[in-house]
């Protein structure tokens, strides 16, 4: 597929899983936000489609690593990647992270109240919406499509849809509050962790989610 200003975000990071290590740098985002051709996303953030794009062939023409195709993939081997690589790492990170979060406010939460008591509250929701939607998945959603069920999931996708935007929302909030993740001077230990961490879990849900926005749940409509 040629690459053009007009392509949709979500169909190049589909068939150019290197143009999201672009995306990521940049701060566009590649799975909720999929449905937006990049150069309208550009645009909203001052950025030069021609540089991304330029970025974009050059992750893809590098020697070295090739991402997977999941769109390729079988629905079965695509599912159980989204389980091992995403499910499985979140239900261990999600309490470590919250506990972090707990941890700061209680030792740093003198120097900004307001923030640190929106950033806990912010994190424990997104951590119970998280829970609730992966439970979701794995008890109704993808035992369906494993079924070939797939074309009559189309209310319990536009629910994991709606889902995944709250959780975007929920993502963006947290950067604006941590000011993109900047430490501040003489941050601890714990500090610097929480904010590595919130920043790989953004990092990470944005793969999760664009591996099901715009790979799995079309294909499964569709199949």
């Amino acid at each position: 597929m040629p690459l053009h200003g007009d392509t949709l975000i979500g169909q190049i990071a589909t068939e150019f899983p290197l143009a999201t290590r672009v995306f990521a740098r940049h701060g566009i985002d590649f799975c909720c936000g999929g449905g937006k051709p990049l150069q309208d996303v550009c645009q909203a953030r001052s950025l030069s489609t021609e540089t991304i794009l330029t970025e974009i062939e050059n992750e893809i023409q590098a020697p070295g690593e090739e991402l997977k195709r999941w769109d390729q993939a079988p629905f079965g081997e695509l599912i159980d990647h989204i389980l091992s690589a995403y499910h499985e790492p979140l239900a261990e990170e999600l309490p470590r992270i919250e506990g972090m979060a707990r941890k700061v406010q209680k030792v740093h939460g003198h120097s900004d109240p307001e923030m640190f008591e929106d950033l806990v509250t912010t994190f424990v929701g997104l951590r119970a919406e998280l829970e609730q939607h992966m439970m979701k998945e794995e008890q109704i959603l993808f035992p369906m499509i494993r079924r070939g069920q797939g074309p009559m999931a189309g209310g319990p996708i536009g629910v994991m849809e709606a889902e995944h935007e709250s959780a975007g929302s929920a993502l963006e909030r947290l950067r604006q509050l941590t000011g993109d993740y900047r430490l501040p001077e003489g941050a601890c230990n714990t500090y610097r962790a929480l904010w590595h961490g919130l920043r790989a879990l953004e990092d990470a849900l944005h793969r999760h989610i664009h591996l099901e926005n715009n790979i799995l749940f079309p294909r499964a409509l569709a199949s």
